[in-house]
């Protein structure tokens, strides 16, 4: 707030954590080597605070600036139109994100859509604040993937080196769901006398939380400009919104293909050399080097670490005789045991198998809760509470 005041620093959160007070620190979540967690509230919205580096100075300057300030020239306010800076910031980024100069990543939109109203250049305090940003992988992958997915936490705002995301909770392994699914009071579409159709039970949820990660593995094969990998998937790196979309809200271990290969292709004795967390591929004893290419899948991982244990037979009591689990059991298990990373037919294949079965399982579960609703109707008491 200091350096806000002396005006190093800008950002949209920084008047209201600054001057008027709306952001009220709530604890630490982490603090190690610099980095630094927190979790706030903004104007009673829940968010989580986070920084790489503990203060601004320790990030690396803009170039262009220090550049100015030693030749004695004019501000580089004067010279850096907004097209520079989304320039400079675009080669930044893929440069972060592993991805070549040359590729065609579309221009983040939430700065192409800034430019068509912006004439003015951008301040000193602006450009070191974006910059410091950038720097950030996480900061970067979050705040230009957040305009072509649903799948990844919101960023809100940000002040300085400190940016604001949506306060999500994690998911955790000791936890029978997973997450915190008994806390999401989710119900259907509205019916026309505004009432819920119906709510969902907690199995019906599990249904819907695995179509919505089976969406974002679509999602992270498909939609952009090179496959994405994640190479930590555990339920503590995944949280779930009220309307049971999946968000990954820890993605330092997320890489684009270019850069997964470069990971990859390192020097090996054997296959487990080539083991780097959940991304896999095998050596080359002959000229003892890992494979480029990832032998296993997003899809695989999530199968084995995340769907097993939601379907295993254990937890799905006398659910687990049932035809349609039983072959979800099977798939799942199907899906977990088989290295498909380069097949991608095969991967899609699967991930198709694998909606069809969680489909036909919501619209049993509707069609059963419907039909109880039916067959109790006549002997329903009603109550004030009803109307």
């Amino acid at each position: 707030c200091d350096e806000y005041q002396q005006g190093v620093l800008t950002g949209d959160l920084c008047e209201d954590l600054c001057v008027g007070g709306h952001v009220e620190y709530k604890r630490c979540l982490y603090y190690e080597n610099g980095k630094k967690v927190m979790a706030a509230s903004w104007r009673g919205v829940p968010i989580v605070l986070k920084s790489k580096l503990e203060n601004f100075s320790s990030y690396e300057a803009l170039a262009l600036l220090e550049y100015q300030d030693t030749v004695g020239g004019a501000g580089i306010e004067e010279e850096l139109s907004p097209l520079d800076v989304v320039f400079y910031a675009t080669l930044e980024i893929k440069n972060s994100l592993g991805l070549e100069a040359g590729t065609n990543l579309t221009l983040p939109q939430f700065w192409s859509e800034s430019l068509r109203e912006r004439e003015q250049a951008y301040s000193r305090a602006e450009l070191a604040s974006l910059w410091a940003l950038l720097q950030q992988e996480e900061y970067t992958f979050l705040r230009v993937m957040q305009d072509l997915t649903d799948h990844v936490a919101k960023v809100l705002g940000s002040c300085g080196h400190f940016y604001a995301v949506e306060y999500l909770a994690a998911g955790h392994a000791w936890d029978q769901n997973i997450f915190p699914l008994e806390e999401l009071s989710v119900s259907l579409s509205q019916s026309p006398r505004g009432k819920p159709e119906r709510t969902l039970t907690e199995m019906d949820m599990v249904h819907r939380v695995a179509l919505s990660f089976l969406d974002m593995v679509g999602h992270f094969e498909n939609d952009f400009s090179h496959h994405l990998h994640l190479c930590d998937i555990k339920p503590e790196n995944f949280a779930v919104r009220k309307d049971l979309t999946v968000a990954a809200i820890d993605v330092d271990m997320a890489f684009f293909e270019p850069k997964m290969q470069d990971i990859l292709e390192q020097n090996c004795t054997n296959d487990n050399d080539c083991n780097f967390f959940d991304c896999i591929s095998k050596c080359d004893t002959r000229r003892n080097k890992c494979g480029s290419k990832r032998i296993n899948s997003n899809l695989q991982v999530i199968c084995e670490k995340i769907f097993r244990s939601w379907f295993s037979p254990t937890l799905l009591g006398d659910k687990a005789g049932c035809p349609l689990q039983v072959e979800l059991q099977q798939a799942v298990q199907d899906c977990a045991e088989t290295e498909n990373g380069e097949d991608t037919e095969h991967s899609q294949a699967t991930r198709l198998r694998l909606q069809g079965l969680l489909t036909q399982l919501i619209q049993e579960e509707s069609a059963n809760q419907q039909s109880q609703k039916q067959a109790r109707g006549p002997h329903h008491v009603h109550t004030a509470l009803n109307f």
